[in-house]
């Protein structure tokens, strides 16, 4: 067997991806204000909950981490596991991981890699090729570190006020003030979300997000990813508008964020995401 891939549900893997680079997804949680839980990917989660007043998110915890690890390390007759989790600054996932790895040993490599969403899903599919391709434990792990390092990711948002409230979003606090009115354009830096620019409305912000996106990835050859939090029609529009202006893409996919990622940037988020080093999806 070769080395296993582990992710969390924020990688908004679709589950024919997932299936088809045998990659393990672990569930996070949502928690309702009644006390009731969901497990995201697992549970039907109302899609209602991205605007109840309350309702929280949390990480998997190191027992259920466990679990899964275990699992992946026999399945995978000695080769191994390499996780891939959400930025360390995002969620608890990864330092959970890191108590399963003090554990399990040098049998699993774990990988921070910095983002959240489906730019998480595009490392997690570089390493998962990797491993396809015969690469050992740290080989994997290696080209997960690359991915990440090297993936961009670009958000616009009706209103900063989920990202505020949740404490997801790093910027001055002279910009949030006047933020909260406009709409903004989020990139993911240094593991957190950050305020790159504002708009005044989403027609504006979302052109420009597609502008800086195709000027960064010039001549590249890329693998395009768009998500959203209940706004599929413009998502096929921004999917669309990025391959009618980037020359070299490999391979493109249209995700929703789902229920945790959608309580912290609210419904109707579009984002754009770019990875490098992925062979054609299929």
């Amino acid at each position: 067997m070769p080395v296993i891939v582990v992710t969390d549900s924020s990688s908004r893997l679709p589950v024919s991806l997932a299936d088809r680079y045998g990659v393990v997804q672990v569930p996070l949680h949502v928690t309702m204000p009644d006390g009731v839980e969901y497990l995201e990917g697992i549970d039907d989660i109302p899609s209602d909950v991205i605007s109840t007043p309350g309702a929280t998110t949390s990480g998997a915890n190191p027992q259920d981490l466990i679990d899964v690890y275990r699992a992946a390390i026999e399945r995978s007759d000695g080769d191994g596991v390499v996780a891939v989790h959400m930025s360390r600054r995002l969620s608890g996932t990864w330092a959970a991981a890191r108590l399963a790895a003090e554990e399990l040993g040098d049998m699993l490599r774990v990988v921070d890699s910095r983002a959240a969403g489906v730019s998480v899903g595009l490392t997690v599919l570089a390493a998962a090729q990797a491993a396809e391709a015969g690469a050992d434990r740290d080989g994997v792990y290696e080209a997960a570190v690359r991915a990440a390092a090297t993936a961009e990711s670009l958000m616009c948002v009706q209103t900063l006020e989920n990202l505020r409230n949740s404490g997801r979003i790093s910027t001055a606090s002279h910009l949030l003030g006047s933020a909260l009115s406009i709409k903004p354009i989020l990139q993911m830096s240094d593991g957190v979300l950050a305020l790159l620019e504002r708009q005044r409305t989403m027609t504006k912000a979302v052109k420009k997000m597609v502008d800086t996106i195709v000027e960064s990835v010039g001549d590249d050859e890329v693998t395009l990813a768009v998500q959203h939090c209940h706004a599929p029609e413009l998502a096929v529009q921004v999917h669309q508008s990025v391959l009618d202006r980037l020359p070299h893409v490999t391979s493109s996919i249209v995700v929703d964020l789902g229920a945790v990622l959608g309580i912290h940037v609210g419904r109707g988020a579009v984002g754009v995401t770019v990875g490098r080093g992925l062979t054609r999806l299929d």
